[in-house]
């Protein structure tokens, strides 16, 4: 089964109370009248809009890959995480069907996390290297991870009306992180191009010409630096169209922008 809010999954920002969506209609609504960051995931965390994806997270809980058979999986929305006082923010795909979608953090479980948070601990983003449970004691110091879709997708590809869906989740978590943010780094060319009508939905004012995504382009606007970065999937780590300098690159730029002690 998956995890129910209030039951004591670690870390879960929900209760048996937090509102749901069950449509995209709702999404906004609940999205839009989120008062602080905090409330935001929680109801990110329960959201119910997208049938496809709600089914397959669900069923993926309960048949398990057999190397996690004896594991509770999370089998819900994987919310953004980190400090709200981020200066650095990293904009991702979508979270993994044996990854998020088991531990219930972003990016935590799966090879994509380990290649993902060992640069972050590299450059000073993160106490530690390792992330591989909701209570392993990762904590992100000036930083923010979220993902552009916050469920995990058959074959890892999300529709496009499931992006459209979860945008009001990624636009809120904007207007409140906006205004200490100073660069963003943006893993692969889905989250590229999520991340600006959200931006612009959110009341950021953008660049008159956006090119298109890159590995190490970046984008200046609003005081603000965005940075494009080759995904750190398993198909770009594996082949070594991305390794571990060129993402350290990516996040001492990063660091550097947003004026981070990286010691």
């Amino acid at each position: 089964m998956w995890a129910r809010p209030g039951t004591g999954w670690p870390g879960d920002p929900a209760t048996p109370r937090t509102p749901v969506a069950h449509d995209p209609l709702q999404v906004v609504e609940l999205a839009q009248r989120s008062k602080s960051l905090q409330q935001t995931v929680a109801r990110e965390s329960v959201c119910r809009a997208c049938p496809r994806l709600v089914r397959w997270r669900e069923d993926v809980a309960v048949a398990k890959r057999a190397s996690f058979a004896d594991q509770d999986y999370w089998g819900r929305p994987v919310t953004g995480w980190g400090d709200p006082s981020a200066g650095v923010l990293v904009v991702g795909l979508a979270p993994a069907a044996h990854g998020g979608n088991r531990t219930g953090r972003v990016f935590t479980g799966d090879r994509s996390g380990d290649w993902l948070f060992a640069a972050m601990y590299r450059a000073g983003l993160a106490n530690q290297p390792t992330s591989v449970s909701a209570d392993d004691g990762l904590e992100l110091r000036n930083a923010w991870v979220a993902a552009a879709v916050r469920c995990a997708p058959p074959a890892n590809k999300p529709t496009t009306e499931e992006r459209d869906t979860c945008r009001p989740w990624l636009i809120r978590e904007l207007q409140f992180l906006w205004p200490t943010v100073r660069a963003v780094v943006v893993l692969g060319g889905f989250g590229w191009a999520a991340l600006w009508p959200a931006l612009r939905a959110a009341g950021v004012e953008l660049p008159k010409r956006v090119p298109a995504f890159g590995h190490g382009g970046e984008v200046e606007f609003d005081g603000r630096t965005v940075i494009g970065c080759y995904h750190v999937s398993q198909q770009n780590t594996f082949t070594g169209r991305l390794t571990e300098p060129m993402l350290d690159g990516i996040f001492s730029r990063a660091v550097d922008l947003a004026s981070v002690d990286s010691d």
